[in-house]
């Protein structure tokens, strides 16, 4: 019995109430929810995967894709934007080769856009795996791509 079977196995005689937990509860085991657990949910409710999907879209919390080793959040709340967040997403976006809700091919980095991450007074801010980088501005985004990249080659 794999970890999936067990989080199923916790919703006995479950129905279309039950998705959003088993969703949330496969994403936080996973990391994300691949096509075949999307399948697997989708089998053990009656429900067809297409109503999955609609529901799992419907709200951004849910994730089709794993995320990198490092996962990037810029925040674009209104102190962020205010202070050129949408300009340090760009230098991201072009650095790592990648955009909002992708991950890179390599696996180390994925990048997400957040509402706020709610520091507004070190705007604009981003998080790398929940670690805090204030006052980031678009010239400061090699710098840090290369630490967590060195980083990555120390922890091989």
């Amino acid at each position: 019995m794999d970890s999936i079977d067990s989080i199923l196995e916790k919703y006995p005689n479950a129905g279309r109430d039950s998705l959003i937990p088993i969703l949330q509860e496969v994403q936080e085991e996973e990391n994300y929810l691949s096509k075949d657990n999307v399948k697997r949910i989708g089998k053990y409710l009656g429900l067809p995967t297409s109503k999955i999907y609609g529901v799992a879209t419907f709200y951004n919390q849910f994730r089709f894709e794993a995320l990198g080793n490092y996962h990037i959040q810029i925040c674009r709340g209104t102190a962020c934007h205010v202070k050129g967040s949408e300009q340090v997403l760009e230098e991201f976006k072009r650095e790592l080769d990648i955009e909002p809700g992708e991950t890179s091919r390599n696996g180390d980095f994925s990048l997400e856009i957040v509402s706020c991450i709610g520091a507004c007074g070190l705007a604009p801010v981003i998080t790398v795996n929940g670690e805090v980088h204030s006052k980031v501005q678009p010239g400061d985004v090699k710098d840090i791509i290369k630490n967590y990249r060195e980083e990555v080659k120390e922890n091989a």
